[in-house]
């Protein structure tokens, strides 16, 4: 496991999601209404859409392509039938610097 900065919280706007590249993987991070955070492989397995630019609430995100929702806690996908997408830990230190695990669970 590899914690990694992958920048500020001040960068996602709250409800939103954004997409960093870390380690040749592409990585989809949330800043929810209660500024908790997120993360989860941004591409849907199915069309390859960008999940980070889903419509997200505090507890799904759906995929802007097709309209596949993944659980932002675990990256299981919603209808319970079809690939998920990974979750990784994610934190802010206090400074809001996004600490994120590469660890697929």
């Amino acid at each position: 496991m590899t914690d990694v900065t992958v920048g500020h919280v001040d960068e996602i706007p709250v409800g939103e999601g954004r997409t960093f590249a870390v380690d040749g993987e592409q990585i989809a991070v949330y800043r929810l209404r209660d500024g908790s955070l997120r993360a989860l492989g941004a591409v849907c397995p199915h069309r390859g859409g960008p999940l980070a630019d889903g419509l997200a609430d505090d507890d799904v995100v759906v995929c802007p392509l097709h309209g596949i929702g993944y659980d932002l806690a675990t990256g299981a996908e919603t209808s319970g039938t079809g690939p998920g997408v990974c979750s990784h830990p994610v934190t802010a230190d206090d400074d809001g610097s996004i600490r994120l695990t590469l660890e697929c669970r």
